[in-house]
C-alpha cells in the first residue's frame, strides 16, 4: 500500500488524511480542534504552536503502520493568516486569522496610500480587505513596531507547515494571491504597491521565495519525522490556501464548475485559464494552486447563523432539519442578515446579525431556523451574479462543508442558484486536495508528463443519491432573494 498525506489546517480543527492513490480511499484520517482568541475590536488569532500541537495529535491517532506507507505530503491551510517569523523561524505573534477584522483603519490608509480603489484593482487586481494579510502586516507596523522590526519572513498558515515539515520558506501563487500583495494578472508581487507603501522595504525583504503550484517545496525533515512518525525524506508539495486545495478535492480544476462550501465562512470558486478581475470587488481574484486563477466570493458568516439559532432553541442536527424541512420556502417573510462577526462580501466589517421581517404570525422556530439557512445561499447567490456578469458560465455546484450532508440545504442551494448541486463522496476536500496535489507532484518530480485534471478525474468521485435540481421553488425565492438585498441596502450605512 501506498499514501500521500493530507493535512488541512482550518480555522476550528487540523484535520489528516492519509489516501491510497492505488485503492482510491482513505485509509486513515485524524482531526484535531483549535481554540480561537476572539475580541470586541474583530481580534481573531491563534497561536502556531496550536497548530502543531494538533498536527501532532492526529499524527498520534495514526497507525505506525499506516503512517510508513506515505510517499508524499501536502499541505492546505487557512487562507491570509499572517504569521511572522525571525531569523531563527520563531514565530513573532499571536497568528492574525482571515476572519480577523480589526484592520480596517489600516486597509483605508493603504487603498489612499495607493490612489484608491479602482487604481488597485486595474493595477493589482484585488481590493485591500480587512481579511487580507497585508493589513494585518501594518496592524503590527503600528501595534507593534518593535516586533515589527524583527520579522525576518512572512508567511502563511500553511507556507509555516511546509516550514515546519522541511526547514524551507517559500510560498506558492494561489495562497499568495490572497495577500493583497500578488500582481494578479502577471503573478508576481506587486513593485508599484510595494513602493508606494514599504518604501524602506521591509516587506518586500520578508516576502518567499514563491514557486509553481506543481513544484516541492522541500522533502520531511528528520525532526519533524521523527515527532510525527512519518517517513524521513518524502516529498512535500507546494501545498496551498484552504480554498484552492478545496477546488482540487472536488475536481475544479476545469471551466464549469463552481465549488462552494457552506462552513463557518462561505465560499464559491470556480477555475479559469485567465485572470478574472471584478470590476465591483465582489469576487476576490485569486491564483489557483494548479497553475490558473481562482475567482473567489468569500463571506464570513455560513453556518455561523444555523449554529446560533440550534444552540438557541437546544435542537439536534436532525431535529434543525426537520424544522426547516416542514417550514415553508421564504420562512414565512423572516429574512436573516447573518453579519455576526462583521462582513465581507459585501464590506460590512461592522456589520451585526439581525432577523427582519418579523409579525405576529411568523415568528417560529421553523421559520427562523429556515431563514438562517436561507440567508448562507443569499450571501453567496451575489457572487454567482458577479460570475455571470464576467461571462463564467457555471454548469453546476459541487457543495461541500457541514451543510452538504443536509438534503434541506441541498434543494435550498439548488433552488435559490437555479442549478444543479452535487456532492463529492470525500467530504474532506481540502485535505483530499493537499494529498492530490502531493500526487500531482510526486509524479512530476519523477518525470511523469500528468495534468492535474488527470488526477482529479480519477480520483475526485460523486456522492450517489446526493444530486439535486432546482424545483418549484425557484421562481419564488427571486422576489425573497430581491428583499433580502433591500434589507442589506437598507442598513448598509449603519454597518459600515
Amino acid at each position: 500500500m501506498k499514501t500521500v498525506i493530507g493535512i488541512d489546517n482550518g480555522t476550528q480543527s487540523t484535520k489528516v488524511v492519509f489516501y491510497d492513490f492505488e485503492q482510491k480511499k482513505i485509509t486513515a484520517q485524524a482531526s484535531a480542534p483549535h481554540d480561537l482568541v476572539s475580541r470586541d475590536d474583530g481580534t481573531r488569532e491563534q497561536e502556531s504552536s496550536w497548530w502543531i500541537d494538533a498536527l501532532s495529535h492526529c499524527m498520534n491517532q495514526i497507525s505506525p503502520d499506516i503512517k510508513k506507507t506515505a510517499v508524499a505530503a501536502g499541505v492546505s491551510g487557512q487562507q491570509h493568516g499572517f504569521v511572522p517569523v525571525d531569523e531563527q523561524g520563531k514565530v513573532l505573534t499571536p497568528v492574525k486569522l482571515w476572519c480577523d477584522t480589526a484592520t480596517v483603519k489600516q486597509c483605508k490608509t493603504i487603498t489612499e496610500k495607493y490612489g484608491g480603489a479602482k487604481k488597485l484593482l486595474d493595477e493589482v487586481g484585488n481590493l485591500i480587505l480587512p481579511g487580507y494579510t497585508l493589513p494585518k502586516i501594518f496592524w503590527l507596523k503600528d501595534n507593534h513596531p518593535d516586533v515589527y522590526r524583527k520579522m525576518n519572513k512572512i508567511l502563511l498558515p500553511h507556507d509555516y507547515l511546509n516550514f515546519y515539515l522541511t526547514g524551507n520558506m517559500v510560498m506558492e501563487y494561489g495562497d499568495a494571491s490572497g495577500t493583497g500583495l500578488l500582481d494578479i494578472r502577471e503573478k508576481k508581487w506587486s513593485d508599484p504597491l510595494l513602493s508606494v507603501i514599504d518604501p524602506a522595504g521591509t516587506i518586500k525583504k520578508a516576502l518567499p521565495q514563491l514557486i509553481n503550484a506543481d513544484q516541492l517545496c522541500g522533502t520531511v525533515a528528520a525532526v519533524a519525522a521523527a515527532q510525527f512518525g512519518i517517513p524521513e525524506g518524502i516529498p512535500v508539495s507546494s501545498g496551498g490556501g484552504d480554498n484552492m486545495m478545496g477546488a482540487i478535492g472536488t475536481g475544479t480544476v476545469a471551466e464549469g464548475v463552481i465549488t462552494m462550501s457552506l462552513g463557518t465562512s462561505g465560499t464559491m470558486y470556480g477555475f479559469s485559464e485567465k485572470p478574472v478581475i471584478d470590476p465591483e470587488g465582489n469576487l476576490a481574484a485569486f491564483c489557483s494552486s494548479t497553475g490558473g486563477w481562482l475567482p473567489l466570493l468569500c463571506t464570513m458568516n455560513c453556518t455561523v447563523s444555523t449554529t446560533l439559532v440550534q444552540n438557541l432553541f437546544q435542537l439536534s442536527l436532525e431535529e434543525i432539519n426537520e424544522f426547516a424541512k416542514k417550514a415553508q420556502a421564504g420562512s414565512n417573510g423572516i429574512v436573516n442578515l447573518p453579519f455576526y462577526n462583521g462582513e465581507r462580501t459585501p464590506n460590512l466589517p461592522n456589520g451585526k446579525g439581525c432577523f427582519v421581517g418579523m409579525d405576529m404570525n411568523n415568528v417560529t422556530r421553523g421559520n427562523m431556523i429556515r431563514a438562517s439557512m436561507e440567508a448562507a445561499i443569499f450571501g453567496l447567490k451575489g457572487g454567482l451574479e458577479s460570475f455571470r456578469k464576467l461571462g463564467f458560465q457555471a454548469k453546476e455546484i459541487r457543495l461541500i462543508g457541514g451543510g452538504a450532508n443536509s438534503s434541506v440545504w441541498r434543494q435550498i442551494t439548488s433552488d435559490i442558484l437555479e442549478l444543479p448541486v452535487v456532492v463529492p463522496e470525500l467530504q474532506e476536500a481540502a485535505a483530499l486536495g493537499a494529498a492530490l496535489q502531493a500526487l500531482w507532484a510526486l509524479e512530476i518530480s519523477r518525470g511523469k508528463a500528468v495534468d492535474i485534471a488527470e488526477i482529479t478525474d480519477e480520483h475526485v468521485i460523486l456522492q450517489e443519491g446526493t444530486a439535486t435540481v432546482p424545483g418549484s421553488d425557484s421562481v419564488m425565492y427571486r422576489d425573497v432573494y430581491a428583499t433580502y438585498k433591500s434589507y442589506v441596502n437598507e442598513l448598509t450605512d449603519i454597518f459600515k
